[in-house]
């Protein structure tokens, strides 16, 4: 995994001052050809994760002689592009083979170093059935594929690394991750937790409902659980055990918490921009269909606290660990500026998505000059934006590599048609009836997810999946937010669990024990996928307000009571009648 502490130092700031001016750029050049972009995007992403994350010295030696070779074979691919262009994804000649297959190796390696070793697996099972699945007989074997047009159409045309896939993480989430790190630098962070220390630090279980609120905040910007947790867990986490919070329940609410931010617009973790590219849907809808449901989830862990109240003394924060109205306001400041001119340009100017977070970063660098008291300061801008662009560079490279590698996949999908196969065989199996379907979609992204980061999870799955479930009625939106949403589930469910794990190791507590309250906590990633289907009026916000706000009332009735049903000290007839009057609100009324 990449390091979030290294130093910031020279190199890693010009050359992340090179990602940021470059993908930045591109909003304002204009139309750039996909076969420079891309692989410039790949050269940049190659020192963040083979050098800066090196821990031998063998990694170190190994990362700087692939890199260097890494750009000099990017760079002949965004040098000869209209070339390239021409040869339709047939490769003529040695070189170009070596350079091909050095590019696919090299992608494989570069995730295998960001991420460990699953995604890559899934990558290498799909290029070992596209030059071996001639081989297999009936129906999942394909004809064969020359190994001219397989490597080719990989590598030197824009399918594969250089897919759409690829476009989406150059030209949008590289966008929103620059502008997640330019707030996380300045001030915006602790506006965040300020802003709920102010609503909720004085309910019952305050403290866990202001890791609640701070989560989805910043969750909206950050998009990644693992970043959640560590950021406003080092606050929250402390926080709930000094008031006699049990170590397991604060490490349960942080984990919870922040992989809400997953599924919480603008950004929810990459996936909004890559099921703009998927479906073809508008990312302003995709932002209103998505927003009722991650609202709901939000408030299931909300009335968890609340059940949990009935168990332990979860006392509210003291006043004097409050802020005060004027630090709340200022800090407040810091985020509410950006983001109130993210959503003007898009809503009210009508800019693409991109352009408008451009616009919001220069005003959240501008913020970087000023501190928690308004006080100017150059040396801190320069301190304050160094940190962003390394931060910068680095997350942009992070998610350039599961992306790019997950490409890989989609490609070998598309070359060779397993996925129209085994969307066959999900209606094989579902007997053609929808709710089975669902349910084998569903296994398959928390097998898939526990191994393999959320997006990446959701991508591979929706490309097989996805068109079983639009096949047996289901409109595709609504089919792409199913899996994106139990492609998250791996995050608090055993075995494999990386937002608990974290947490777990925060609070010192036994991961299991933190595991089993973020699932009981979390019970809304379970409930909420399925309720979309059985209530698809809930993703229409844009289109009929009315009837999802009336959808989302009545869901959310029906998991306070499965969440008392499963959480609250009360007798057991009483739960078990709750828990089926929530059931009939969901999925029957």
């Amino acid at each position: 995994m990449l390091p979030s502490d290294s130093r910031v130092h020279p190199f890693w700031v010009a050359l992340g001052t090179v990602s940021v001016v470059f993908h930045i750029g591109l909003i304002f050049y204009g139309l750039t050809p996909a076969l420079i972009s891309r692989p410039i995007h790949m050269a940049l992403a190659l020192p963040w994760i083979l050098i800066l994350a090196a821990h031998t010295p063998f990694q170190r030696i190994s990362g700087w002689i692939l890199t260097l070779s890494g750009v000099a074979a990017c760079g002949y691919i965004a040098f000869n592009a209209s070339m390239l262009a021409n040869q339709y994804g047939f490769i003529h000649g040695d070189l170009q083979m070596a350079i091909g297959i050095f590019l696919i190796l090299l992608a494989l390696e570069t995730a295998r170093r960001a991420i460990g070793w699953p995604l890559p697996m899934v990558a290498l099972l799909a290029l070992a059935y596209g030059l071996l699945g001639e081989h297999i007989p009936g129906q999942f074997g394909h004809p064969g594929l020359p190994m001219q047009s397989f490597v080719g159409t990989l590598t030197i045309a824009e399918g594969g690394l250089w897919g759409k896939l690829t476009g989406v993480s150059v030209g949008v989430v590289a966008i929103f991750v620059i502008f997640g790190a330019v707030l996380n630098a300045g001030e915006a962070g602790r506006g965040f937790m300020n802003m709920a220390s102010a609503c909720a630090g004085r309910l019952t279980g305050g403290a866990a409902k202001v890791s609640v609120i701070s989560s989805a905040l910043m969750g909206s910007i950050s998009g990644s659980a693992s970043a959640n947790v560590a950021s406003t867990g080092a606050i929250t986490i402390p926080t709930m055990t000094r008031l006699g919070y049990p170590k397991s329940l604060a490490g349960a609410v942080e984990a919870v918490a922040s992989s809400g931010g997953q599924i919480m617009p603008p950004l929810m973790g990459a996936g909004a921009f890559v099921m703009v590219e998927l479906t073809g849907t508008p990312y302003t809808q995709i932002m209103a269909a998505a927003l009722l449901p991650a609202i709901l989830y939000f408030v299931t862990v909300w009335v968890g606290i609340n059940a949990y109240a009935t168990r332990h003394d979860l006392r509210p924060m003291a006043a004097s660990e409050q802020p005060s109205g004027k630090e709340t306001l200022i800090t407040s400041l810091f985020f509410a500026v950006p983001f109130i001119i993210l959503l003007e340009r898009i809503f009210l100017g009508g800019y693409t998505p991109q352009y408008a977070a451009s616009i919001a970063i220069f005003a959240g660098m501008l913020l970087l000059f000023f501190d928690v008291t308004l006080s100017f300061s150059l040396h801190g801008f320069a301190s304050r934006l160094a940190e962003a662009l390394v931060t910068a560079g680095r997350q942009v490279a992070m998610i350039g590599a599961i992306i790019i590698c997950a490409s890989l996949v989609i490609g070998v999908l598309a070359l060779t048609g397993l996925g129209v196969k085994i969307t066959s065989g999900i209606l094989a199996l579902s007997g053609e009836m929808l709710w089975p379907a669902l349910l084998l979609t569903a296994l398959a992204c928390l097998v898939l997810g526990m191994e393999v980061p959320t997006t990446a999870a959701y991508v591979i799955c929706v490309s097989v999946a996805g068109p079983a479930l639009t096949a047996l009625g289901l409109e595709p939106l609504l089919a792409h937010l199913f899996v994106f949403w139990f492609a998250l589930l791996s995050t608090i469910t055993p075995p494999v669990c990386g937002g608990v794990f974290i947490a777990a190791g925060m609070v010192g507590e036994n991961w299991l024990k933190v595991a089993l309250k973020a699932m009981a906590l979390g019970i809304g990633l379970y409930i909420i996928p399925l309720a979309m289907v059985a209530n698809p009026e809930i993703i229409r916000l844009a289109d009929n307000p009315g009837w999802a706000v009336f959808d989302a009332m009545k869901i959310a009735l029906g998991l306070t009571a499965i969440s008392f049903a499963v959480i609250a000290r009360r007798r057991a007839w009483l739960r078990a009648l709750l828990l089926v009057v929530g059931a009939l609100l969901i999925f029957t009324m």
